[in-house]
């Protein structure tokens, strides 16, 4: 996957300002999706420092899972568990279903897979973000675009 600038939320001069997403939708969407479909909205959390991404908390089919969507770009995914730089990506595929006409999902497999230097070279990561890189040290894909970065 090649990371676009601003992925990370950070950057050093408004020239490179990543795009901000629309939370009325995201949050509409998930109301929506989730109700129709018999389950309910738990919570649901704006990105605030040191996050940058939308989560709502949703309860489907008996069971809770998270709905994650990057504050920049329109990345998004599922997570059973969301605790402080530690997300546990998993597969829905049926919310995928729904939520794929509107953002570009992005799987767990390809979310927890290792990100290396090579990768850097391919991403379009402004000069802030790749402070960020060597100073946080993300072992995964998932870690960059689903950060917890101050």
């Amino acid at each position: 996957m090649k990371l676009p600038n601003g992925v990370t939320g950070f950057y050093n001069s408004e020239a490179n300002k990543p795009p901000n997403i629309e939370e009325k939708q995201f949050k509409q969407l998930c109301f929506d999706i989730v109700s129709c479909n018999g389950g309910k909205v738990l919570g649901f959390n704006t990105p605030q420092s040191p996050a940058n991404f939308y989560y709502a908390q949703v309860e489907v089919s008996g069971n809770s899972l998270y709905i994650l969507l990057n504050a920049h770009y329109p990345y998004l995914t599922f997570a059973s568990a969301i605790e402080l730089g530690d997300i546990n990506f998993i597969e829905n595929p049926f919310l995928y279903e729904q939520f794929a006409p509107f953002y570009q999902i992005i799987g767990a497999v390809e979310l927890n897979s290792s990100f290396n230097q090579s990768m850097v070279k391919k991403a379009d990561l402004n000069s802030a973000e790749l402070e960020q890189l060597a100073y946080w040290k993300p072992e995964t894909v998932g870690q960059i675009i689903f950060n917890y970065w101050d």
